[in-house]
Order: structure tokens, then sequence, then C-alpha cells
């Protein structure tokens, strides 16, 4: 191995510069083996800036050695695995049974959309399947709603929605009864029987799907010799495509992810000229559905239908279909679910064509006829977990915020030293140890209070019942060892102390503050109060910081805001329990990028590493998005011309939030587009979103906390007044439970009721 390295120093990394690209070891958070042209020959490389490469290698052999070269990360730990290389390597149905997804699944850990993605994701690995790399094996969703004429949308009638035990091409009678003739009458010696002549997804289909987006409109150009398809053969309209896939013989296309996360791709935002139909009619934008206004409402919808109850008690039989046990065999026969043999692994061995001219034949066919991920499973897969029978959801589930779900204070925390708590971190997960609400007072007094949660009464002993969901630390109650929890170093008093001011490391042990006069921001141990790292970098004093969510090994970003106009991205290691990159100049580090492009100071920052993205405001200027690599995406205008950003957040739906000193709370979408704003009618404190991204919570001097739906911005429910301002925020891991820290040094702790929030989200659109 050792050889092996200095033959790539010395041969290789020479000639860098030239090359497409460079990338860290430590950037690595998975790896996973992947199929090309129906051959076991390709290698995707995840990042933790959420970027992917994939590299097609000479054979199989060469995967082995370049996995073996690269850090030993597995396939990440998303889905329950050990970081190991044998997993990278392992085949699509190990990594199914390994792994917990399924388990999550049924118990409502994770979404039916994460599901899918999910099952995209293994069935690529060595064998056939879906990757975002290859337009050949594109993640493949279903349609899930078949009324697309309405002009309102109930979801809770199932007869708006499509029968997920048929492949699309069974779904009409008529049509299935041609199929079944076809297959029934097939008579080739070379060409086993087929149903369907197409496939539910190729290239040429992901292209016609996202005709209006680039980089994908130059790929369909390329594709097309130059130029766009006939206008009655584009994609204009979603009703359209949708008779289509059960009328037309040629047409048993399915869905991909975008439909149910991308409204920009219904959009000719470019204004390309698409032609004129034989009707006369010029192809623009996507005709939408009657009940669906916007792209944003109509993939808001469509996601609400795929997370719905009928699609949840049917999802299982068409994983079935796609993945499973009647992907092949007897039972894809039975389902009249059998497509051209060449989309089937095994089909060819192209190793074994030495002509040059016959094997460039065989790639094209591939390429037509599209790929058939791998068979993860030979048995029926298990349905979901009745929601009725689930007493709540850890974090997918939607909150519900009405009158009619009797919200109340839960209790009322008193801390000894009186100083507004600005900054809660609500880390209560099971994976902490222990679970606790770590608070930070105005003073720099900072708590760990253990966090018991909410028991269930119906299992619980007495002195459960009576132990309180929140214990204060007790060094506070002690009265000592006081050294131990306080923050003594001297800051810039004309930077305020508030939510902005701190952040916490997801494991509750490090407290990182900004504000100090030499211009660092700096990282303290919870366990003793010292000083750990002293972070310099910026120009100027330290005004605000963010941390992304945890990614594999506890690594995550932190973004620090200055005075200097600038944004730096570090890389905190859970490994090292340390922040930003090793240099040459002994023990100093330096941040991941630098985010440029404000002029002035800067007020609040958000990071997502799952979205690869941050978001900055400064005084009296737009926000601006920056790549985690420190690329300047966009300014998102909407705001008045001198507003300034106090409070940033973003979802894990992509969609970026913001309150401006003015008072309005705006939302985009990550694109840039303004997609709803409403003034809070309160000098806004504080800002948290729900897990699932679709509320928002504020809390500010009125005393109250309030609850708005992230979509629209429309208010939905507003939690009993307290006696003081609202100052910080957060939500615990089960989002049972909301904590609002109070200006006379105090939490609160509301409560939220689940089961009812499901019903209402399944009974509405």
């Amino acid at each position: 191995e050792c050889l092996s390295r200095s033959w790539i120093f010395v041969k290789v990394l020479a000639y860098t510069e030239s090359l497409h690209g460079k990338w860290l070891f430590s950037e690595v958070e998975a790896i996973f083996s992947r199929r090309y042209l129906l051959q076991n020959t390709a290698l995707e490389i995840f990042l933790s800036s959420r970027t992917s490469i994939m590299f097609n290698l000479p054979d199989a052999t060469i995967v082995k050695s370049v996995v073996h070269l690269l850090p030993r990360v597995g396939i990440g730990t998303l889905y329950g695995l050990p970081q190991a290389r044998r997993y990278s390597l392992a085949s699509p149905r190990q990594l199914f049974k390994a792994s917990n997804m399924t388990q999550r699944w049924q118990q409502r850990d994770v979404s039916n959309f994460e599901y899918l993605m999910f099952l995209n994701t293994i069935a690529a690995c060595t064998d056939p399947g879906r990757t975002y790399n290859d337009l050949n094996q594109y993640p493949v969703f279903p349609w899930v709603i078949a009324n697309y004429d309405s002009e309102e949308l109930d979801l809770t009638l199932p007869s708006n929605f499509r029968d997920l035990s048929k492949p699309v091409g069974a779904l009409n009678p008529q049509r299935a009864a041609v199929f079944a003739e076809r297959y029934a009458s097939w008579d080739d010696a070379d060409i086993p029987a087929f149903h369907y002549g197409t496939h539910y997804s190729t290239a040429a289909f992901v292209l016609m799907w996202l005709l209006r987006v680039e980089p994908f409109t130059n790929y369909f150009l390329s594709l097309q010799g130059g130029k766009f398809d006939h206008a009655d053969r584009t994609f204009s309209s979603v009703a359209r495509a949708w008779r289509n896939s059960q009328r037309d013989t040629s047409d048993v296309k399915e869905l991909i992810p975008e439909f149910f996360y991308l409204p920009e791709m219904f959009t000719n935002s470019n204004d390309y000229n698409l032609g004129v139909t034989d009707a006369g009619v010029a192809v623009g934008d996507v005709v939408l559905p009657p009940w669906a206004k916007t792209g944003e409402e109509f993939v808001r919808i469509n996601r609400a239908a795929l997370e719905s109850e009928i699609v949840s008690c049917q999802l299982h039989q068409w994983v079935d279909l796609i993945f499973g046990y009647k992907q092949r065999g007897p039972e894809a026969i039975r389902a009249m679910n059998v497509y051209y043999y060449l989309t089937y692994e095994g089909a060819v061995n192209m190793a074994s064509i030495r002509d040059r001219v016959t094997r460039e034949a065989v790639e094209a066919q591939i390429r037509s006829f599209g790929q058939t991920p791998a068979q993860l499973m030979v048995e029926p897969h298990a349905p979901r977990s009745s929601a009725m029978h689930m007493v709540w959801f850890p974090s997918q589930t939607p909150m519900m915020f009405s009158n009619k779900s009797q919200q109340e204070v839960i209790m009322v925390l008193k801390f000894p030293s009186n100083s507004p708590v600005t900054h809660v971190a609500a880390n209560t997960g099971p994976m902490q140890s222990p679970p606790a609400i770590l608070t930070i007072t105005c003073s720099r007094l900072f708590a760990i209070n253990k966090w018991n949660g909410l028991c269930e009464r119906s299992s619980a002993s007495m002195e459960d019942i009576m132990r309180l969901p929140v214990e204060i630390d007790p060094l506070l109650v002690a009265n000592m060892g006081l050294h131990r929890r306080q923050i003594m170093d001297p800051v810039d008093h004309s930077v305020p102390t508030c939510v902005n001011t701190f952040t916490v490391t997801a494991d509750n042990r490090f407290v990182m503050l900004g504000g100090f006069w030499d211009k660092s921001f700096r990282v303290y141990s919870t366990d003793t109060g010292r000083l750990k790292q002293a972070m310099f970098g910026h120009w100027d004093v330290v005004t605000c910081l963010a941390r992304s969510e945890v990614g594999v090994g506890g690594d995550c970003y932190v973004a620090s805001g200055s005075r200097d106009a600038t944004v730096l991205l570090w890389r905190w290691s859970g490994r090292e329990l340390a922040l930003g990159d090793r240099t040459m100049h002994g023990n100093m580090r330096s941040p991941r990028a630098i985010l440029t492009g404000h002029d002035t100071e800067v007020t609040s920052v958000a990071v997502s590493t799952e979205l690869g993205l941050a978001i900055s405001g400064s005084i009296g200027s737009p926000c601006l998005m920056h790549t985690l690599a420190g690329e300047l995406l966009r300014a998102l205008e909407g705001a008045g011309a001198t507003a300034t950003p106090l409070l940033l957040a973003i979802s894990q739906d992509a969609l970026c939030f913001g309150y401006y000193d003015d008072g309005t709370l705006l939302s985009f979408s990550v694109n840039g587009r303004l997609s709803a704003r409403t003034p809070t009618g309160d000098t806004t404190r504080a800002m948290v979103l729900s897990a699932d991204g679709q509320y928002v919570l504020t809390g500010g001097d009125k005393g109250v906390v309030e609850v708005w739906r992230a979509y629209d911005l429309a208010k939905l429910y507003t939690y009993p007044m307290c006696d003081s301002s609202v100052r910080a925020l957060g939500l615990s891991y089960d989002q049972r439970v909301v904590i609002a820290g109070m200006a006379p040094g105090s939490i609160v702790l509301f409560h939220i009721n689940y089961l009812l929030a499901h019903r209402h989200t399944a009974q509405s659109t």
C-alpha cells in the first residue's frame, strides 16, 4: 500500500492542477461501488459538502483497489451500518438486509421520500440501480396522484390516488390487455418475451422532465442534435403526461424525485423557444393541474400525497415491483411487470464483446432501453405500521397547533442568575449521553440541564410520572464549581449578546462564542469551562455563529460572520474534537472556505450540509447564498431596500427563512424565489424550524411563541403569553416539546400533540 501511495504521489499529484478537481480525504463521507452501462466498473464518492463524484474505471478489480486506498468510511452512517470498506463493495441485497432503514420506515422514523431515496441509492451499488450522476440510472419515484383535473384535491379520497400495486403499464385495463397479449404471443428465439418495449426510466425521459432546468437543457440539446424536440412531444402539461402514461403503449414512465421538491422544473424561466404544437399552442411553462396554481403549490401537494396515509399503506407494493420480488421471474409475469431483456443486469457480458463496433451498438441499446435497478428482496416487502398504532413519531410527523390540541405549559425552570437566557441547545436525542438542554445566559453562564423527556403515562411508574422533564444543572443548584459553567474571558461589549452569538456542538461538550475584542471566536469545554481553541481568521470582531446538522462521525460545519463583511466556514471534526483544517504552521487552523460579497457587517448566518449551502445577511443588504466551497450563488431579494436580516434558517425542504429588523418574516426557495412574506407583529428575538421543515416557530418581546406554516407563512397558533420577552427557542429531538429561553433567566416548556397532528395533516392539502 505504501508503494501504491508513493506511485500516486509521484505520478498523479504532480498533474492535479490540470485535472477535473481535487477533494480532501477528510471530506469523504461515503463510498459506493456503482454500475455503468450494466458493468460493475464505477465508483461514486459522497463528500461532506453534499456533492458527489462518479468515476468509471477500467474494471471491477481496479474499483476494489481504489476503495482500499480511500478512507475507511463505508457508505456513511445514515443507514445504520458500520464504517467499513466491505460495505462499499457489498451487493445491494447485502446492504438492504444489513441496514436498519426498513425498520425505521415501518416505525415512521423516516418519511416515504427518504425511504425511496435510500432504496434508489443502495440499488445502485455494484448492481443495477439509480444515481444522480448517471442519467441512465436516475432515481425513480412513483406517480401517486391520479386526479389532475379537479379544482381542489382531497387527499383523503382513495379515488384521487394511483393504484401502487400495479406498474404504470397495467393501470389502464384496456391497455394492459394489449401488453398481456404481446407477452403471451411472443415468439422469438433470441429475445425473451416482455410486456413493455420501453422502460419506466431512461436518460431521455429524465431530460424530458428536466428540460427547462440547466444543465439538463444542454444535455437534452446534445441528445437531440442541438434542437429541441417537436412541441407535441415536449413535456408541456402534467395532466397530459399522466394521460399519456395511461393510454400510449410506448409510454410507461414513472416520475423522478424532482417532482416532489423542485418547482423550478415547471417554469420556462430562461424563455427557451420550445415550439408550437399542432393545435397552435406555444409551449412555455408546464401547465399545472387546476388544484395547483404555482409550481411551489404543486410540489407541496404532490409531496403531501406521497407522505399521505393512503400512499403509506400501499408503498411497499410499489417497492415490490421496482426493487422487490415482483421485479423478475414468475411473480413479475403475474404482475405484468416484464421489460425488454437488455434493461436487466446480467443480460449481456460487455467484457466478452471484443469487437468495438458491436460493443458500442450494445451500449447504445442499453442507453435507449433504460436500466432496471438491483433486486433487493425476493420476498414481499413488509407494510408500514399504521399511523393509528403510533403514539408519536420522532422527527418526520408534522406538528399541529390548534385550539383542539389542548396545548399547555409543561413546566417553568428558573435559574439562579436572573440573567436572560439567550441561547437554547436542545440536544435531547437518544444518541446523547446523557441527553440535555444546554442553556446560555446573557452573562455567559451556561447550564447543562438533564433531559428526562415526557413519559407515557400508560406504561410509566409513579416515579417516572413524578419526575420532571428537565432537571436543573446540579452545579447551579449546589452553587459550587460555578467556574466550570462561566465564560469569564472579556468580550467586546459593542457586540450585543443574542441567540446568534453562540453555538453548541451536537454532543453538548463544547460551546462556541463570538464577540471577542481580538477578532477571534472561541471554543470552550462544557465539562471544565476552559478554553479549548481560539479561532482567528477575521479582520474584525466576530458578530454571529451558526452550526450545521451533524454528519459522519460527528463532523459538521460552523459558520462565523464578522464586521469585516465576510463569513468563514470551518470544519468541526468529531474525531479530533477540533475546529478548522490543519495547516503547515504549527497549531494554526484554517477555515474551509471564505464567503465574500457583503459590504457591511454580517448580522446573521445559517449553514446546511444537507443542501451544501450557507446563507448570510448583513446590515442594510440582501441575504447572500453560497455553496460550502465558497461560490456565490445568488442574492435573496425581497426585503426592504434597507432592511437587515437578524435571524436566518434553512429547512431540509430547501426553504430559506429570514426575520428582518423591519418586523417581517420572509421565506425563499434555494433558487432565490421569494415564496412568502408576513409581518410578525413582534420584535422577534428567536426562530427555530421543526425537524420536518413544515413549521417555523418564533418568539420575541411580546412574550409569546408563535407558529407559522412554512410554505405560506400563515400563522397557525399562538402559545399562552409569558410574563416577559422570549430570547431563545429550541425543539426537543422527538419534536414533542418547545423550549423557550426567557428574559428573567428561566426556560418555559410547551407541549406539542403529535397524534392529532398526523390526523390533521393527512386530511389536508
